[in-house]
């Protein structure tokens, strides 16, 4: 890996876009290497939570525009825009910790994740009309569901930027911390995680979210038992030790399967 850092630390694996002297903007190899780092996460039986973030002053300024200027054109990989925009197939919860700017691409990436932890001095937009381009990489999509279409159609058709107490005002922001904090903030967030059983929090993400597909409430609380992640923790070793621990009186040991 050349443009990004991957360290495993017990259940988490954080993902660290590494190109500082270009905010961390995006370039084809870059795309690459992150759909290896997120299929690693996915694939491993052993790794519960993802952590997404920048090195140095910012979190990501989305697409490298010089690359592009100079003719490097390659297509998406697989899960698409930063290997993770298209990969709806990933149960895992996916955190930012949103560092400085978080633009175009960038907070395509941000609000592709499950959970956004922003420091203080973060901002975020979607400045693609200003060059000429659009946020193809779910931006528009994402951002018209996740704060309602007005709010999103205001920064939208205006590349406005936000600050991190606005993106929490307008709801795709999870917390706001102090810029020395987000390191903590986001492992103390883990940590909550990592009590609760995987095979449950993978069920309810999946329920989450595909409930939101359905045509009503009723269906998707109707449906939700067909779900594969639900199926998975009613036959799953962590159904059965969560009720053991609790009448033993001890801390569950989840094994995530």
């Amino acid at each position: 890996m050349q443009h990004i850092i991957v360290e495993r630390a017990e259940r988490v694996t954080t993902i660290t876009l590494n190109r500082p002297e270009r905010l961390n903007a995006i370039n084809p190899d870059m795309h690459d290497e992150l759909e290896a780092a997120f299929n690693a996460f996915a694939d491993d039986p052993d790794q519960f939570v993802c952590v997404v973030t920048g090195a140095g002053r910012g979190f990501c300024a989305g697409s490298d525009l010089k690359a592009a200027s100079e003719g490097d054109y390659r297509p998406y990989p697989a899960h698409g825009y930063a290997g993770l925009i298209e990969r709806f197939d990933c149960p895992k919860p996916i955190v930012a910790a949103v560092n400085g700017l978080a633009l175009g691409g960038g907070f395509e990436v941000a609000l592709a994740c499950d959970v956004i932890i922003a420091a203080q001095s973060a901002r975020f937009g979607l400045p693609e009309p200003l060059v000429g381009a659009m946020a193809l990489g779910g931006g528009v999509h994402r951002l018209a569901r996740q704060i309602g279409l007005k709010q999103a159609m205001g920064m939208l058709l205006s590349a406005r930027q936000v600050d991190a107490a606005e993106g929490l005002r307008l709801g795709f922001v999870t917390e706001v911390v102090p810029d020395a904090d987000l390191g903590a903030a986001t492992q103390r967030f883990c940590d909550a995680v990592l009590k609760c059983s995987p095979m449950s929090i993978r069920a309810t993400k999946e329920a989450a979210y595909r409930g939101l597909d359905e045509p009503s409430l009723a269906a998707a609380i109707a449906n939700q038992a067909d779900y594969p992640a639900f199926a998975a923790l009613r036959a799953s070793a962590d159904a059965r030790e969560g009720p053991l621990a609790f009448a033993q009186k001890r801390a569950p040991v989840w094994q995530g399967r």
